[in-house]
């Protein structure tokens, strides 16, 4: 299948138009909801709330008896949200850091919750089959009603953003100084982990709940590398998350057997190792880039040091006791004299050579610096 073929399956096809939508719209609210996580240092929050909310889905199931996406998704937020309480009181009325706490909460509820499934599983109810697509998800689940409610918790998202922008900044990066401004500090910390965990529960039914804190972390963690700024890391997370979704979806339905959740949080995972090497601040390769253009302008400036401390103590640069001291120079390389030649401040004539006058007046600068710098 080429591209041309996959666009026009896309607006022609009800289920893979469905579900390209829907993991657009949830990339781009996890994105975007991933950027506050991620600069709040609770990455393991994502990974604690989604395992949290597998006993809610368990539940939910045991309470009605048939599958109900709706009612499992009401059901995963409330365990979701009473894990994450549960959480915030471990961390506040406890000694136990906050690692300890999302550690110690996944684990219970996860292993509450494949208690229950287990226990689901062996019971006379052919309605249970396929609920432990919740593990890993199954994006061809997805109807037209799932899609409609992502679009519209991701609008209320945003107004929530927008309506809060300046005090959920504020908290991000000062929460002490934000209490002395008279905010209220709690509401706003309870508001922002209610929508995350809101958005890990949409994400649960595509995704699935081993593979969803992937899904919430590794578009906002891309975005960081590219920008300093809160707004512009935002709204890069959420194109990010976005493009994962529709990336993973056209390579999942090109090929078989392929799960979408799983090919979604790779193709989330490119962008992060992308980002990791080819971002301009923060990068590997600019920053390898960097380091060896500063290490070799390093050696320009100890030669060229050099070179002026021979010309400022030595009546005859020329003879052959003052070139001799340069040949000895550690620092001294043929590429290194080519470059300063180069870059007009030296002349070199065969073994001969000599300052010009912009390099001698670089060198002195330079000589001076140096010199200080050892005095200090």
């Amino acid at each position: 299948m080429n591209l041309k073929e996959y666009i026009e399956l896309v607006f022609t096809d009800y289920t893979l138009r469905t579900i390209t939508l829907g993991t657009a719209v949830l990339g781009a609210i996890c994105g975007m909801l991933g950027s506050f996580a991620v600069l709040r240092k609770q990455s393991l929050l994502g990974d604690a709330i989604s395992h949290a909310s597998l006993p809610g889905i368990a539940i939910a199931f045991l309470i009605i008896g048939t599958k109900n996406s709706s009612v499992f998704l009401i059901g995963a937020l409330i365990s979701g949200l009473v894990g994450t309480f549960w959480i915030r009181g471990i961390i506040r009325k406890t000694h136990l850091k906050s690692d300890t706490a999302l550690g110690l909460i996944l684990s219970l509820f996860f292993g509450f919750g494949m208690l229950l499934l287990t226990y689901i599983q062996k019971r006379p109810n052919a309605n249970q089959a396929g609920l432990e697509s919740y593990l890993f998800g199954q994006a061809a689940t997805l109807l037209e009603n799932d899609v409609w409610i992502m679009v519209i918790v991701t609008s209320i998202s945003l107004l929530i953003l927008l309506i809060f922008w300046k005090e959920l900044k504020l908290l991000l990066f000062d929460s002490d100084y934000t209490k002395t401004l008279g905010f209220n500090t709690k509401f706003l910390d309870i508001l922002i982990t209610t929508f995350i965990v809101i958005a890990i529960v949409l994400g649960l039914q595509t995704v699935g709940v081993v593979l969803m804190s992937a899904m919430l972390l590794a578009p906002a963690a891309a975005a960081r590398q590219w920008t300093n700024s809160l707004s512009v890391m935002v709204i890069l997370a959420a194109l990010f998350g976005a493009l994962s979704g529709v990336f993973g979806t056209a390579i999942s339905a090109s090929y078989n057997n392929l799960s979408t959740g799983p090919v979604i949080v790779l193709v989330a995972g490119v962008f992060v190792l992308f980002s990791f090497i080819f971002s301009p601040q923060r990068g590997l390769l600019f920053r390898e880039i960097r380091f060896r253009k500063n290490r070799r302008d390093l050696k320009l400036h100890k030669t060229l040091s050099f070179m002026y401390d021979i010309a400022s103590t030595h009546e005859n640069i020329t003879h052959p006791h003052a070139i001799r001291i340069l040949n000895n120079f550690q620092g001294f390389t043929k590429k290194s004299l080519q470059e300063l030649e180069d870059k007009n401040y030296v002349k070199i004539d065969g073994n001969m050579w000599s300052m010009t006058e912009i390099g001698y007046k670089t060198a002195a600068n330079l000589y001076n610096q140096l010199t200080n710098s050892k005095d200090e």
